[in-house]
């Protein structure tokens, strides 16, 4: 499981500029979002999990126009004004966020919904699920929020990104803990298994590699920075010494490009799969679904 620090997600998000590394989250929402155009849904309900400030709501209110929008986001501040602080208790009025008026944005955890069983007929969710310390725990709950031949939509990084960095550090910083500098992703199989064991019906799992190139380090750095940093719960509190940094410096120069500029490699994975029907009862008895064949010649009843 990921070693994530959950408030150290939640600080860096509502610290860092929402412009910074935009791009890149809009890209991949779009490339998840050309995956939906080949999916038929009619959705009623649909859930943007790991909102941000919600500038995926336009995309899925345009696919789904009459659907009633819900964002949930850990980082309140990310989600702007207007927004419901769950941790501070739930209004009454929430179960009337099931009308097409906007989208409702609120601050909770995606792995605890506060949300009945079988409400949503779509979980949609770009590059947020590697944060959550927990995606074996989450993966049931989207099920249960989801309704029978509900949809989930999820893209998330893999354990190439960031690897320049990751291998830069190691050079500097050699007697250092795997994630003190650089968080590690979950494995794109693993995601896969989780789905498996959630219950979900027929997960189907790729993956791409973009490389992004900047014009000098210190753009590198602040993208890092503004796509969530370091968030692991291992991670090195201290500053790096000046021999330290020289190495971090050189290990960064020795992977630049031909045109010299500076790299940095993202591991995007896509997932999608459908809640299929119940296998068991609410009281954990086996359903047994018997389906009539055809009859067979001298069968008819008279």
């Amino acid at each position: 499981m990921p070693d994530i620090d959950v408030a150290r997600v939640r600080r860096l998000f509502d610290q860092a500029d929402a412009r910074r590394g935009d791009f890149i989250l809009r890209e991949i929402s779009s490339r998840l979002f050309e995956r939906l155009e080949y999916i038929r849904l009619d959705a009623r309900a649909v859930l943007d999990a790991g909102c941000g400030s919600g500038a995926d709501a336009a995309l899925l209110a345009g696919r789904f126009p009459d659907a009633r929008l819900l964002g949930v986001d850990h980082a309140p501040r990310r989600l702007g004004a207007g927004a419901l602080d769950t941790r501070v208790g739930m209004p009454r009025w929430l179960s009337r966020w099931m009308r097409p008026s906007g989208a409702l944005k609120l601050a909770a955890d995606m792995g605890v919904l506060p949300l009945a069983p079988s409400s949503l007929d779509m979980i949609w969710s770009s590059l947020a699920l590697h944060w959550h310390p927990a995606p074996h725990s989450v993966f049931p709950e989207w099920h249960r929020v989801l309704r029978t031949h509900g949809l989930l939509l999820f893209s998330a990084f893999g354990p190439d990104t960031l690897k320049e960095v990751r291998e830069a550090f190691a050079l500097a910083d050699p007697g250092a803990a795997p994630t003190a500098h650089v968080a590690a992703f979950t494995d794109m199989h693993d995601y896969g298994d989780m789905l498996v064991a959630a219950g979900f019906a027929t997960p189907v799992m790729d993956a791409e590699r973009l490389t992004l190139t900047y014009s000098s380090a210190a753009s590198l750095w602040d993208d890092v920075r503004a796509l969530g940093g370091n968030a692991a719960g291992a991670r090195h509190h201290g500053l790096l010494g000046r021999q330290a940094r020289r190495r971090l410096d050189a290990a960064l120069d020795a992977c630049r490009d031909a045109e010299g500029r500076y790299q940095l490699s993202f591991e995007i994975i896509y997932g999608h799969a459908w809640k299929g029907e119940p296998r068991t009862t609410a009281a954990g008895e086996t359903i047994v679904r018997l389906e009539r064949g055809p009859r067979r010649p001298g069968n008819t009843p008279g």
